[in-house]
């Protein structure tokens, strides 16, 4: 099937189980007649960053909960297969009962998939929300208390690299987003 027929389509599914059902879906494609109408299933995805006992946590959230996207072509049995797939309700589609899934506009998939990239990039960029020159104070470690400013930002790392002062001499800390705190 080519691919240019097919539109994106949403499904709604049970908020928490997107992954069951692209699972699902991802398997029927592989081993049934549905991946010759469906090419593609989709749930974008941020990265959320989070301190635990001092260490960085990484997890993976659902950009938009209860909603899984579909590349397909709607023909025959297809609709039915997509919308009795285990945990999916139905597709969104116009208020009437009757109406038929509404496809998104190329525009839109464009900028939610662009959307997931940036959410991603700008996670790791600005954790905290921290930014090159705003002076906080060191709340734990051996120079607690010390008053700076942040003149770099490692989120790779999760840590950050902070100027005090000490003796009146300039000296940089590396430091965990969690030992720091506005000022």
């Amino acid at each position: 099937m080519a691919e240019a027929d097919q539109k994106w389509y949403v499904l709604r599914a049970i908020s928490g189980k997107e992954a069951k059902v692209k699972e699902v879906l991802d398997a029927a494609i592989k081993n049934t007649p549905l991946g010759d109408y469906v090419s593609q299933v989709l749930i974008p995805l941020e990265k959320v960053y989070t301190t635990r006992n001092g260490k960085k946590v990484v997890k993976e959230r659902t950009i938009y909960s209860g909603y899984v996207f579909v590349k397909a072509q709607l023909t025959g049995e297809v609709i039915y297969e997509l919308r009795n797939t285990t945990n999916v309700i139905d597709f969104l589609r116009g208020r009437a009962k009757t109406s038929e899934p509404e496809s998104l506009r190329e525009s839109e998939v464009m900028r939610m998939l662009g959307a997931a990239d940036t959410l991603n990039d700008t996670a790791e960029e600005t954790e905290d929300g921290y930014i090159v020159g705003e002076p906080v104070k060191v709340t734990a470690g051996p120079f607690s208390g010390f008053n700076g400013v942040i003149t770099e930002i490692a989120p790779e790392k999760g840590k950050i690299k902070v100027q005090v002062k000490i003796f009146d001499r300039p000296t940089d800390l590396e430091l965990e987003y969690s030992q720091v705190e506005r000022e």
